[in-house]
């Protein structure tokens, strides 16, 4: 399923996109009429269950089914099947609270009926601590936000313990114990780990400081993580893989030594012509990463925005917008496609900054796109619009 990055240009120009074209929107409705939202299981207006629905991609207000523990839709959900059944994921009483449906003819992978995002959990805090249960809450709802995005930009997403043991995906949430080895967050065959610290507010923004970083959150860490997955199922072996040692580099250089070389030495004086962030200008691999989670912000931030009706006439900033010159690899149709998608977020995201900066906050997106950085975000987008021949290798 596309989302809106790759619809045509026409309908994303001047984010005046409407609600009904956008697969990866974050405006819904209950049965009464009310907003609801993406993490809602309940409508505080007249108190109807909610659920997330996957495969719609949509928050849906329910109804009890036929049996205790099985719901169905109301009926008010686009492409729904009134007469479905779901169960509610086995984990929505759990810490991690969530809120996705499964469907009660699908697959259960193991006793328990988890959802396609709970699923594909390898390793989870040790809950007797109290603490880890809000710590996973955390990570549970930011990895929620993750898989909902890939799932509406087609991407395989299956689990690696129970539906693709060869390249599927999955994740341990660890904490690093005292006297124990530091636990490092990064991925490695398909396997997804993550500190949990990273869910602790005071000591990620430490580690931010600590690191120079200008960014970090948990759904960064996470969009930055999968990247490296999808170029395992997206780039290597593919025919993508010449052009992209010709854009961003030799992945076979030596990591560690590059990993190594950054921390002593820092990022390249011009690393900003060059690159999305400074980090991505260790080796390929990160610079991929990097690009790829910057390319994932900007799909979800522009689709959320979209969904809720906000276009260019309510914005009035002046900027050098991006031209054909910019882009990867100047094809019929790429300049109302991609450079309207790029500029908007440029105009988007130049506002909401300034609208951090009223309420005394951090800059909502503290980067600025080079020339370089925008046509390697064309690439990672030419690469998803025609994943077909490769994603399910």
């Amino acid at each position: 399923m596309p989302s809106s990055a790759l619809l045509p240009a026409s309908r994303l120009t001047d984010l005046r996109l409407q609600r009904q074209s956008l697969i990866a929107g974050r405006s819904y409705r209950c049965q009464c009429g009310r907003h609801v939202f993406f993490r809602n299981t309940l409508c505080l207006a007249c108190q109807t269950p909610l659920g997330y629905e996957p495969d719609l991609a949509q928050v849906v207000p329910l109804k009890p089914g036929a049996e205790a523990g099985l719901w169905q839709l109301f009926g008010s959900a686009d492409g729904g099947d009134p007469g479905a059944s779901y169960r509610r994921c086995a984990n929505f009483e759990t810490p991690a609270g969530c809120n996705w449906l499964v469907p009660l003819d699908a697959p259960v992978p193991s006793a328990q009926s988890l959802c396609v995002a709970c699923r594909l959990n390898r390793t989870i805090p040790d809950l007797s601590l109290p603490q880890n249960g809000v710590l996973w809450g955390r990570i549970e709802t930011a990895k929620r936000r993750l898989v909902s995005s890939l799932l509406a930009l087609g991407l395989p997403v299956r689990s690696k313990l129970s539906e693709d043991p060869q390249q599927g995906l999955a994740f341990d949430f660890l904490q690093s114990l005292p006297g124990g080895p530091a636990v490092m967050t990064g991925h490695a065959d398909g396997i997804i780990t993550l500190n949990i610290d990273e869910a602790d507010d005071a000591k990620r923004e430490h580690m931010r400081q600590q690191m120079h970083e200008p960014y970090r959150t948990l759904l960064g860490h996470l969009r930055h993580e999968v990247g490296h997955y999808y170029w395992d199922r997206l780039v290597a072996g593919s025919p993508w893989l010449i052009p992209f040692r010709q854009l961003f580099g030799d992945e076979r250089a030596d990591y560690a030594a590059a990993l190594q070389r950054h921390y002593a030495e820092g990022a390249p004086p011009d690393w900003a012509l060059h690159h999305v962030s400074a980090y991505a200008s260790v080796h390929p691999w990160e610079d991929w990463a990097e690009t790829w989670a910057h390319y994932l912000h900007m799909v979800d931030t522009l689709d959320t925005a979209l969904s809720f009706g906000l276009g260019s006439e309510q914005v009035e900033i002046d900027f050098e917008p991006f031209t054909s010159s910019a882009l990867y690899r100047d094809e019929e149709g790429e300049e109302i496609s991609f450079l309207p998608f790029v500029n908007a977020w440029v105009e988007l995201t130049a506002v909401l900054n300034e609208l951090s900066r009223s309420m005394g906050a951090p800059d909502f997106y503290p980067f600025v796109l080079s020339v370089d950085a925008v046509r390697k975000l064309h690439f990672v987008h030419l690469v998803l619009r025609q994943r077909d021949a490769h994603a399910d290798r």
